[in-house]
């Protein structure tokens, strides 16, 4: 039996990036993937849709294309298996890049579904009747998790939709109802919408994008509004007739039920951890709630066995995935690493406009009990997004009002999944309201809308 220092159960986001720091820090490592490398978040997930996103907004632009001064006199059509086809190239692309860079570090790759064993085993099937058993110090368990599904929108993958079916229709439907608005729901929303398809985006909470600070979500509602999109909010799928030419959808809401016809469902109600049949029970790791408990450094219940990503509590994220994954592996090569600060964790929506946010929303700072200063600065106000054509939307700040803690921000616009980095970094930082002030952006950028926001905390505001 083959021996090694780390056995990593899945190769996601979590399971790659655990493995490739367990190689560096000189430990013999292994990783076991049933499917494609880079799990579903290269495969299925972040990479693949964000292609198809830029395809629609590609398609947003050509439409749009006389508010830049380019004049075109034919019509621009969307050509879905194009765009699916280019989805699944970049996606195959990076995922051969994660066999590079595993083959790179000198990680063994095993093929076939990993099933943790009693005294640090794992057993991996790699066909039917076929097992093998390999050896470890220490297992992680990185195994991901898959499409929540509801009793009453059982997924077929034709009327009834899960996200991998979402993902590589061969034709455009004319309708389409969407159940769920988190991040996966608003972006396909947003996607078939662009494209033409009539969509209406149902959400169970009084909000879209429940989690998101509710000016945020008002402002992506009028966004989504103005593109001729439906918004349901207080609404709840009750039951789905799929027998006919069109799905039969009843909607419970605040005024009653009422039926819309579509020509599909898309079911975007979460995930469901992928933690059956992988030796949970023989290995005595505990879970709760359908979740694999674990210490501040990934530790399972059961000696020598690890689990990160979305088998645990906590956001189901790739990049927290990946940080999970780094503070495990280093903490049992025996360095020290700070357990993972879950509050300031970015998290982004990659719908047009964009949205993405850390920390505390309002609402959340003042349950926590702060006396907190808002500052808010909107893209109208902002030269760059005007000379972009994007002037929707805003950036929200919110700071503790006695010592400037940057306690929060939330961000709807364009491009601002790639500002949010500033204020991670500047919370880790301990970094201060008149820091950020004071510190020099350049102009003209969307990211000076940071420091407006925070001036305007301060009454400093200068361009508004």
């Amino acid at each position: 039996m083959t021996q090694y220092d780390v056995i990593v159960i899945g190769s996601g986001p979590g399971g790659y990036v655990a493995a490739i720091r367990a190689a560096q820090l000189g430990m013999k490592t292994a990783v076991v993937e049933k499917a494609e490398l880079g799990g579903i978040c290269l495969n299925w997930g972040c990479i693949p849709t964000k292609a198809l996103l830029k395809s629609a907004q590609v398609f947003d632009y050509l439409n749009h294309a006389n508010e830049y001064g380019i004049v075109f006199n034919g019509t621009f059509q969307p050509d879905l298996p194009a765009m699916v086809k280019r989805s699944r190239d970049v996606a195959e692309g990076m995922s051969k890049g994660i066999q590079f860079l595993l083959k790179k570090n000198k990680i063994d790759i095993i093929s076939g579904f990993g099933k943790a064993k009693p005294g640090r085993i794992v057993e991996v099937q790699a066909a039917p009747d076929t097992t093998e058993n390999f050896g470890a110090k220490h297992i992680i368990i990185a195994t991901g998790a898959r499409s929540r599904v509801l009793e009453n929108l059982p997924i077929d993958g034709k009327k009834i939709l899960g996200y991998r079916n979402a993902m590589v229709l061969e034709k455009l439907p004319e309708s389409l109802v969407v159940v769920g608005s988190g991040a996966i729901g608003t972006e396909f929303a947003y996607f078939y919408n662009t494209l033409g398809t009539q969509v209406t985006l149902i959400e169970y909470m009084p909000n879209i994008v429940p989690m998101e600070d509710e000016e945020v979500s008002k402002q992506l509602e009028r966004s989504f509004k103005k593109s001729k999109m439906k918004i349901m909010v207080s609404s709840e799928v009750v039951s789905v007739d799929t027998s006919g030419n069109k799905c039969k959808v009843v909607v419970r809401t605040k005024k009653g039920e009422e039926t819309i016809e579509a020509d599909a469902v898309l079911s975007a109600v979460g995930i469901t951890p992928n933690i059956e049949g992988i030796g949970l029970e023989e290995t005595g790791i505990q879970t709760d709630k359908g979740k694999i408990v674990v210490d501040n450094f990934y530790r399972t219940s059961a000696d020598g066995y690890f689990a990160i990503g979305d088998v645990i509590p906590g956001p189901a994220l790739a990049h927290v995935a990946s940080a999970e994954g780094i503070i495990c592996v280093e903490k049992i090569a025996g360095l020290n690493p700070e357990p993972l600060d879950y509050n300031n964790i970015p998290g982004c929506t990659y719908c047009t406009p964009e949205i993405a946010s850390v920390g505390y929303t309002e609402a959340k700072a003042k349950e926590a009990g702060y006396e907190i200063k808002v500052g808010k600065f909107p893209f109208s106000a902002s030269g760059k997004a005007s000379a972009a054509g994007a002037k929707e939307g805003f950036v929200k700040v919110i700071f503790d009002a006695r010592y400037g803690e940057f306690l929060g921000a939330h961000m709807i616009g364009a491009n601002v999944t790639e500002m949010i980095a500033e204020v991670v970094v500047a919370r880790k930082l301990e970094t201060t309201a008149h820091e950020i002030i004071k510190a020099v952006h350049p102009h003209p950028t969307m990211s000076e809308a940071i420091m407006e926001a925070a001036a305007a905390a301060y009454g400093e505001v200068i361009h508004l």
